[in-house]
């Protein structure tokens, strides 16, 4: 079995948007040695670049080619810094690149990423489709935005782009967490005004009938942090338990996925073994302190039914399509 892996390079970023999880205590580089520790040690299938902007780390160049060497497919989050900064050469290196883009309007995006955001990602967007990489909105999904999806879905229709939403995670503040009419909201605005091309958001597909609800993280999905901290999710709370480190890895391989934080991710809560969600988020249970309760959103705990009609679309080659808890849509 291969991984997928998300890394941080660095929480190095030149914004300040507040709905950010990333730490602001310091700045923190993953090193290019710890790079190859990586590869040597896991076996690598993909790996997708986020948290901070990663083009701020000194040794960009060198892992980027290192890792297109490997033939390792690559993905990149960006605020449109990174993807305006890198060489052509370096930009054809991905599989697929993604900007963040979190409102329909250049007002509401500029006001929260700061003035002139909307027209750089814009920019970007053109550079990426110049250069033939596919290219994707990354969203986060808010209860400032959740009424908006549709708008979005059709924002990145006539920009010719995907549509990728995340669903926030309260790692910093609760300030833009979803409540639960918002969230099956959300999802029923977004599917009426797009096709889905996967889903990998655990109650999201269970009310959709799929199969495989289990999230791919901690299962086939690993994170690196910018400390070099391994987790199974990019949000996963750390709490009083010392995660394990690249430096770990090195000596155990890939024993490294049975640290507690990585069984923790894969158990099923004992009173949602017989639901349908299965548990639904295990970092939404673990930020909120209930890991061994149901997703706060799942309709099952409350006796409720949504109906969220949707509609297929072609499956794409897209780096994080399996390897978060996300949702895409064209």
């Amino acid at each position: 079995m291969s991984y997928s892996v998300g890394i941080g390079l660095t929480n190095a970023c030149n914004l300040a948007c507040a709905h950010c999880y990333r730490p602001t205590d310091r700045i923190d580089y993953v090193s290019f040695a710890d790079i190859q520790t990586i590869c040597e040690q896991l076996p690598v299938s993909n790996i997708g670049m986020g948290t901070g902007e990663n083009i701020l780390h000194p040794q960009f160049n060198q892992i980027v080619e290192y890792l297109h060497e490997r033939t390792i497919k690559l993905s990149i989050a960006s605020n449109g810094h990174s993807l305006m900064t890198m060489s052509d050469e370096h930009l054809r290196s991905f599989n697929d690149v993604e900007v963040s883009i979190d409102y329909p309007s250049r007002a509401q995006q500029d006001g929260m990423r700061g003035p002139g955001n909307w027209d750089l990602v814009l920019q970007a967007i053109e550079r990426c489709q110049a250069q033939a990489v596919p290219v994707s909105i990354l969203a986060t999904l808010m209860c400032t935005n959740y009424h908006q999806m549709d708008e979005l879905a059709r924002l990145a229709q006539q920009l010719g782009v995907i549509l990728r939403v995340n669903v926030y995670q309260a790692v910093r503040t609760d300030a833009y967490r979803l409540s639960y009419s918002q969230f099956w909201e959300a999802y029923q605005r977004l599917f009426s005004a797009s096709r889905v091309v996967s889903c990998s958001e655990p109650l999201v597909r269970a009310v959709m009938g799929l199969g495989e609800v289990e999230s791919p993280c901690g299962r086939t999905s690993i994170r690196f942090n910018m400390r070099g901290q391994i987790i199974p999710c990019v949000y996963w709370p750390l709490g009083s338990t010392n995660p394990l480190t690249i430096a770990d890895l090195a000596i155990q391989g890939e024993a490294v996925m049975q640290h507690a934080f990585f069984e923790q991710a894969r158990a099923v809560p004992s009173n949602a073994a017989a639901c349908p969600c299965q548990g639904g988020c295990a970092s939404r249970r673990a930020l909120s302190g209930a890991l061994a309760d149901h997703d706060e959103y799942c309709p099952w705990a409350r006796g409720d039914t949504i109906d969220l009609p949707w509609q297929p679309a072609p499956e794409l080659n897209l780096v994080r399509g399996r390897n978060v808890c996300t949702t895409i849509v064209v």
